[in-house]
């Protein structure tokens, strides 16, 4: 039968376990202050309170409890709030500076560090990390010229409680010097130094007056590098100062290949004077043993000469006539001795005739000997001889 069936036995009660506005067993759903005020009421008796009771002073009782235990709970959040931020941790990469009061008490290390809380203040600085800032502008060189130049620095922090306490923006602090050291560095040198071989130099310069700087400052930045990317003349001139760069680049590849042309020359006429030098030498060597000789066999001769003079005369004046004779191509025929038959050997007086004019003949290859013509001349030489000497013996 339903519930709320009517007769019956008047089951009138609700599944709820209430009916006809009595409370049953105890079955509804359960009454939320209920619920607070027996939490409360737990909480308290943990805490060493009393328990709510029946009547007016349950009451009383009930809204100390539930104050007191209010106040555990907020004391349990403030405790773990206050450890919460009594600890922090500090990176590898990073130094903490610890201010207390607002003043600089110490700089903590990596790990896990301890501070008082809503009295120290914790700044962490990345020390390790390497930081980029670029310049760029236009600006006077030491000849009154004008060049953009553009400037990279790279940098770290040094010192993390300078960089925490004496300048408010250290970046800005950087941009400032790195203006300053560039301007001075530039102003300092010629438009030629800047846009060609000085490039290097210049940044080797400018990043020791920007150390210096931040040194003075006092901003704990340090200058790990200074490049300088690129230095150009204002854009009207831009094509005359190309044409001056080129013309700078065919002077250097022309001297690179005199230096080579003398690399390769220099050695070679070094070799051809050590030669002559040595045939110098060596034809002075010969001279003088060919002196001694001729002065040895002078001597001898002497020698001889003095023992018998006439003998050595006429064999001396002998040698000199072979001597000379032998290098002329003229025969001499004794025609009175000599019979009317004479031979002549036309084949050795020509090879003769061709070894004393051999430098002659070498000049022209292609000429060749007449030997009939020589015979001939030979021929009629002795018979107009001949004749001659007929007539006288008449």
């Amino acid at each position: 039968m339903a519930w709320n069936e009517p007769g019956g036995n008047r089951n009138d009660n609700d599944p709820w376990g209430t009916g006809g506005g009595r409370r049953g067993n105890d079955q509804g759903p359960p009454d939320l202050d209920e619920a607070l005020k027996k939490g409360l009421d737990k909480l308290n008796r943990m805490l060493g309170g009393k328990g709510g009771h029946s009547g007016g002073g349950s009451s009383s009782g009930g809204s100390a409890g539930g104050f007191g235990a209010i106040l555990a709970i907020a004391a349990i959040l403030v405790a773990g709030y206050v450890i919460y931020q009594s600890f922090y941790t500090v990176d590898e990469q990073e130094r903490a500076v610890v201010l207390r009061f607002g003043e600089y008490n110490r700089t903590e290390e990596p790990g896990l560090r301890f501070k008082v809380p809503l009295i120290d203040t914790v700044n962490k600085v990345r020390v390790t990390s390497i930081r980029t800032a670029e310049s760029s502008g236009q600006m006077l060189t030491q000849d009154e010229n004008l060049v953009t130049v553009d400037l990279q620095v790279q940098y770290r922090v040094g010192d993390a409680r300078a960089y925490v306490l004496n300048v408010r923006d250290s970046n800005q602090a950087l941009a400032f010097a790195t203006d300053s050291a560039l301007r001075h560095e530039v102003g300092s040198s010629s438009l030629d130094d800047v846009l060609t071989e000085g490039r290097a130099e210049l940044a080797v310069r400018v990043e020791q007056r920007l150390q210096s700087f931040l040194r003075d400052y006092g901003t704990g930045l340090e200058i790990v590098r200074v490049n300088v990317e690129s230095t150009q003349p204002p854009a009207p001139v831009q094509d005359a100062f190309r044409e001056v760069q080129r013309a700078r680049e065919d002077e250097q590849r022309l001297k690179e290949e005199a230096e080579t042309y003398r690399n390769k020359i220099v050695p070679e006429a070094r070799g051809q004077a050590q030669r002559m030098i040595e045939e110098a030498n060596a034809y002075k060597q010969e001279v003088i043993e060919r002196a001694r000789g001729e002065t040895a066999r002078f001597n001898q001769l002497l020698a001889v000469y003095e023992q018998a003079p006439v003998v050595t005369r006429e064999r001396m004046y002998i040698q000199a006539l072979e001597q000379v004779l032998g290098n002329s191509s003229k025969i001499l025929v004794d025609t009175e001795s000599s019979g009317n038959m004479m031979y002549l050997p036309l084949d050795r007086l020509t090879q003769g005739s061709l070894s004393s004019s051999g430098s002659r003949m070498s000049g022209s290859s292609g000429q060749q000997v007449d030997i009939q013509t020589l015979t001939d001349q030979v021929l009629q030489e002795l018979r107009t001889r001949q004749d001659t000497n007929t007539r006288r013996s008449r």
